[in-house]
């Protein structure tokens, strides 16, 4: 019997028996989001230095998508998932919800959960919310969650989940909570761990009458407060000696914690019966900030660049769809996939109506995904930020930057990793993989070392030369604040060959092609204003909600309303209701 027939008829199997058990026949479906992880930091692409044996099984059992790509920012990054939308379509393009500035995702649009939920899926958000709560009716389970264990801010602190705004003169304040209530309980619990253990008991109670919609958005691998940014279980640190950065060394440390909840989280979904009828999509939110603010050491090696920039390292993301709705599976996918298209997709593959109006920017790619069909031509705008003035586009093959990020600081190769810092384990490294927690829930017999090293050398990137072409040349050299580049990512992934001097019509019609996408932008919805009384000290030592929030200076608040007033005029006159 083939592979393929045998799929599926477990797929068959699958369906009969949620038909005869009264068990939900859309498959359950949970969203694994890593924060601030570099590509180089999986052992799925290669590195030796960071084994993650428990991903790494995920992907190689299901599809390792080897060019997936994100907005380059945390608050962008997620509103795309939850909506389908380029932020340029959403307000959404410019920068990230600081946490003490009244703006957020705009209420008009309709968000991933809620039209799961209204197809009779119970939807879930373990974690990072990060899209605004300003305002009450902005929080999670006010935008289609039924359920929300977490944080509203970009970051908590690990342990004791308060945030604390050091350039602010504010009271340090809990973000931590389990609906709308704050949660000091798990004061003291490791992030990673709390999150996890969260989702395992939302996946052992869940209703299988009903499908499940989970969003389980790690706090790690992101930093801290910036007075203790890095912070891992000691037992997992320990684990790394062989790293001499002790600031990687606990990265890394925090990259194990994370590998270990996912075998958690897909072991608690077997154990519930629910496996068998899921599909599991993991992946970063962005490229790693290498350096600078909220650096964590994350590589995203060799390829270019890192978070909050144009580049391939800040753009590309390492992610895993899992399925045993697939119909093909372990295999690298180089189809070009962008966090727009998850909505429709798994919308696709669930079976959910979604409705006409809807204007979605991504693309219904399970049927190319689940048929293994060969990759299709993909256009994607990846950054276009008119207030920092950059951008960064793709048709196909080919990569157009304009403008960078930070005055150019982190247009290099960053996070290159240290010789002879070889994970003790890697030697093994199939070995490794086919005796991890995940690959034994999984139970593939099918998975051999040979074909274990075979799509790991296919997702591993070298940055190949060009014959007869040195990169060093003055005519390949980009300055993207002085003058447009571009690159073709087919046969130059690492974007060391500018070819603008080369082909400047090509150059040309590129640059055309991302002003015809301007004018399709909305305005920022960023409100760039600190409003003061969202002070924790204001409410009870906890972050939360401030719009009604009176204090003692009636200047302050006049002059907070009016940033609300005047936000309030914008979106009249552009249908941009907060």
């Amino acid at each position: 019997m083939s592979g393929k027939i045998h799929r599926l008829l477990v797929v068959s199997a699958i369906l009969s028996l949620a038909n005869g058990s009264g068990y939900s026949e859309k498959p359950n479906i949970v969203i694994i989001l890593i924060d601030d992880m570099g590509m180089n930091d999986v052992s799925f692409h290669g590195s030796n230095q960071i084994l993650t044996p428990n991903i790494d099984a995920l992907a190689y059992n299901g599809i390792l998508l080897n060019k997936h790509y994100v907005p380059n920012l945390c608050t962008p990054s997620r509103a795309t998932l939850l909506t389908g939308k380029y932020p340029i379509h959403t307000g959404m393009q410019h920068f990230v919800i600081i946490t003490d500035e009244p703006w957020s995702l705009p209420q008009r649009e309709r968000l991933m959960p809620e039209l799961f939920r209204d197809a009779g899926y119970s939807t879930h958000l373990v974690g990072k919310w990060h899209l605004g709560f300003w305002r009450k009716d902005l929080t999670p389970t006010m935008r289609g969650f039924d359920h929300h264990f977490g944080y509203y801010n970009g970051y908590i602190d690990y342990y004791d989940h308060e945030v604390r705004m050091l350039d602010r003169n504010y009271s340090a304040g809990l973000d931590f909570r389990r609906d709308l209530e704050p949660c000091p309980e798990a004061n003291g619990t490791y992030a990673t761990e709390a999150f996890t253990s969260e989702a395992k008991r939302i996946i052992e109670e869940h209703d299988k009458t009903k499908p499940l919609f989970m969003v389980l958005s790690h706090l790690a691998v992101h930093t801290g407060n910036e007075d203790n940014p890095m912070q891992a279980p000691e037992e997992e640190v320990a684990k790394h000696a062989h790293i001499k950065d002790p600031k990687r060394r606990t990265y890394a440390g925090m990259i194990s914690s994370l590998d270990k909840s996912v075998a958690q989280t897909i072991a608690a979904l077997k154990e519930n019966g629910m496996l068998n009828n899921s599909i599991i999509l993991l992946y970063s939110d962005n490229g790693a900030p290498t350096l600078g603010i909220h650096s964590n050491a994350g590589s995203n090696y060799p390829y270019r660049g890192q978070k909050e920039s144009p580049w391939e390292g800040g753009i590309r993301s390492a992610g895993v769809l899992w399925s045993p709705l697939l119909k093909e599976q372990g295999y690298v996918s180089n189809q070009a996939i962008h966090a727009i298209d998850w909505l429709p997709t798994l919308a696709g593959a669930a079976g959910v109506s979604l409705p006409q109006d809807l204007q979605l920017d991504g693309l219904n790619l399970w049927p190319s995904l689940s048929g293994k069909e060969e990759p299709k031509p993909r256009t994607m705008i990846h950054v276009l930020d008119e207030v920092f003035g950059y951008s960064s586009y793709m048709r196909d093959s080919l990569k157009y930057v304009n403008g960078s990020s930070f005055e150019g600081q982190y247009d290099h190769w960053l996070g290159e990793l240290e010789a002879n810092e070889d994970d003790p384990l890697s030697g093994n490294y199939g070995q490794h993989v086919l005796a991890s927690e995940v690959q034994r829930i999984l139970g593939n017999q099918g998975l051999t070392e040979d074909r274990i090293l075979e799509m790991r050398n296919e997702a591993t990137e070298v940055c190949p030369s060009i014959e007869g072409q040195n990169p060093l040349d003055p005519q390949f050299k980009c300055e993207p604040l002085k003058g447009d580049c571009f690159f073709d990512l087919a046969t130059d992934p690492c974007e060391r060959y500018n070819l603008a001097q080369l082909y400047p019509l090509q150059l040309k019609e590129l640059a055309d092609e991302v002003e015809q996408i301007r004018r399709t932008a909305i305005p920022s919805a960023r409100v760039a204003k600190s409003d003061k009384r969202a002070d924790p000290a204001y409410h009870n030592g906890n972050w939360e909600w401030w719009n009604n929030t009176e204090t003692d200076s009636s200047s302050g608040t006049c002059s907070a309303n009016l940033w609300v007033i005047m936000g309030s005029i914008i979106g009249l006159t552009y249908q941009y209701c907060l």
